[in-house]
């Protein structure tokens, strides 16, 4: 069966239509019921004077005694047609009724009337008659010997009231169809105004520029509402706009974060997982995978899985370092309150490798340091204990205790100079420097050790080629290459610096000697710091073993690269490339930093 729906205006009516017309219909009967009241008490006041005449009329003849209650009738006939009077001895005995036998009437003692005027000296009752079959309104008075029963037909029904020409019959009417078209009106206003709220409400609900209707009347409550809507739609739809704008930072963030970053339902079901969390996950897996939910059901993940469904309350973070096929992760989960959780993964690897590098580094440095300085305390303890003319040994230890302060202030300079590469880069000025007045300076400073070894150094590099860079990074490549070969080279070898080619994109050195060169094996490592090629070679060459990996650092600094090789002919070779500004590189640096 179809169900029916009807207009909020058409509820309005009829339920308010009912609730006047129970109104009304209540007001009509209680009016009827007072007027029944009042009519019935004015009638028993009448029933009473009848009653007291009919007294009257048999004490003064005093029938009763005389036997003689049919000349009742005599009174009687000054009475109404309809009235019926009945005289009825203390035993309930009818002794007279003018309208039927009493011969023939049964006991009245149980009657209402009577009862009621034993105890209240007169009583009264409405009720159909089992003598004549009619319905009266009985009066009963008591007396010494007997009690006057006074009836008349009682016929005061609603139809004789509406025909009484009483005026509040016509007001009720009058006032139920006023309150009915009142009741039309507003419910008409009213259901204009609720039929404008849909409108405005389907308006807004399809994100129309809506404003109030002009159905509103401006001082009601739905345009108090409507108003209150419209403020708060605005305000929801400001903090909406910036909720979408957060949304969209905070997934590029998630996008550009170097961190695997995935964020669950509290059913564990995917929200969001970038890029990086897939791959780092299937590097954590043992199967491949594209579903982030896999590592719900990952064995490596058990410990964070038990974590999210047993947490404390006040503890909803749970970290640990996950190490895979030759990658360190960390991991961490925040659970959050409603059981939702996000899992972070982040590749610790180069971290770790670094901080394991900058510990080696300390360890070295802390190592190269404690030589030198343990030989200059011994020499100085060993000069405080030499006799005063030992002249000679004084000068001896003194000597050398000063060439181990000179190695111990090239070490800190070196390491101060790695440093400032790595760490404070932006402290470098930047020029226009000419490689060949560099290059011959640098000759200059180096002859007299040129000279010693009986060595040569042939510089063939044009006189305009100009690189964009540190002066004193620059300086410091080609020194220490040089230095490197007088050092180890061997004696009365040819050290070349040559520009063997250049490009638009680049320009090419060669930094070579034919000395003894190094074994393939130490190639691939002579950049590192504090590498040697064996134990003693740095310490009696008086080296401080970071100078290839300040030559290295250097060129990563101008963006170039380097590589060494030993050269067929005999002797080692360095081939070094800088860009020319705003070119990338055409030779990479093989080594890590």
């Amino acid at each position: 069966m179809k169900k029916i729906h009807l207009s909020y205006k058409k509820r309005i009516i009829i339920l308010f239509s009912l609730i006047i017309t129970l109104f009304t219909i209540g007001i009509i009967f209680f009016e009827h019921y007072q007027v029944r009241k009042e009519r019935t008490k004015s009638m028993e006041m009448i029933l009473d004077k009848y009653a007291e005449t009919v007294h009257h009329f048999i004490e003064k003849n005093n029938l009763i005694s005389n036997n003689r209650l049919a000349l009742t009738e005599d009174v009687v006939q000054f009475f109404p047609d309809t009235i019926r009077i009945t005289i009825i001895n203390w035993d309930g005995v009818v002794l007279y009724d003018n309208r039927v036998d009493a011969k023939f009437m049964e006991n009245h003692l149980k009657r209402p009337e009577i009862q009621k005027a034993i105890y209240n000296k007169s009583g009264s009752n409405i009720r159909q008659s089992t003598s004549t079959n009619s319905k009266y309104q009985y009066y009963a008075k008591k007396y010494d010997d007997y009690f006057v029963r006074v009836a008349l037909p009682y016929n005061m029904e609603l139809n004789a009231f509406l025909n009484s020409g009483n005026s509040f019959v016509y007001f009720i009417v009058l006032f139920y169809l006023i309150c009915v078209l009142l009741m039309f009106y507003f419910a008409n206003q009213f259901s204009k105004s609720i039929q404008g709220l849909k409108e405005f409400s389907m308006g807004l609900k399809s994100g129309q520029n809506v404003s109030l209707p002009s159905s509103f009347v401006m001082n009601d409550e739905v345009h108090a509402i409507s108003s209150d809507i419209i403020e708060n739609y605005k305000l929801l739809q400001d903090n909406r706009k910036k909720l979408v704008l957060e949304r969209e930072r905070l997934l590029q963030h998630f996008q550009y974060s170097e961190e695997g970053i995935a964020i669950y339902s509290a059913e564990g079901v995917k929200i969001y997982a970038n890029s990086h969390f897939l791959q780092y996950l299937n590097v954590i897996v043992d199967k491949p995978t594209l579903e982030a939910e896999s590592i719900l059901k990952d064995i490596n993940f058990d410990d964070f899985i038990d974590f999210w469904k047993h947490h404390n309350v006040d503890d909803n973070v749970y970290s640990r370092r996950i190490e895979k096929n030759g990658k360190q992760f960390n991991i961490r989960m925040i659970v959050f309150d409603d059981n939702s959780f996000e899992i972070n993964i982040s590749d610790i690897t180069k971290q770790e490798k670094t901080r394991l590098l900058k510990q080696e580094m300390t360890n070295n440095i802390a190592h190269e340091l404690r030589t030198p300085v343990a030989s200059i305390r011994g020499y100085l303890e060993t000069i405080q204990n030499l006799n005063k003319n030992d002249e000679e040994r004084r000068n001896n230890f003194l000597e050398r205790a000063y060439i181990q302060t000179i190695r111990l202030s090239e070490l800190i300079q070196d390491i101060s100079m790695l440093t400032k590469i790595e760490e404070a880069s932006n402290r470098f000025t930047l020029e226009d420097v000419k490689i060949k007045q560099l290059l011959d300076d640098l000759y200059s400073d180096l002859e007299e050790k040129i000279k010693i070894h009986n060595d040569r150094l042939t510089i063939d590099v044009n006189e305009s080629i100009i690189i964009y860079g540190s002066r004193s990074l620059l300086y410091s490549i080609f020194r220490n290459l040089i230095e490197n070969a007088l050092a180890y080279a061997g004696e009365g070898i040819e050290i070349g610096v040559r520009c063997y080619l250049e490009t638009n994109e680049a320009i090419y050195f060669e930094v070579y000697d034919n000395g003894i060169g190094i074994e393939e094996k130490h190639l691939v490592r002579i950049f590192e710091r504090f590498y040697r090629i064996n134990e003693g070679r740095t310490r009696n060459t008086g080296g401080s073993g970071l100078g290839l990996s300040i030559v290295k650092n250097a060129v990563l600094f101008h963006h170039g690269g380097i590589v060494a090789r030993n050269k067929p002919e005999g002797g080692l070779s360095f081939l070094i490339t800088f860009p020319k500004p705003g070119k990338k590189p055409t030779i990479l640096n093989e080594f890590d930093n």
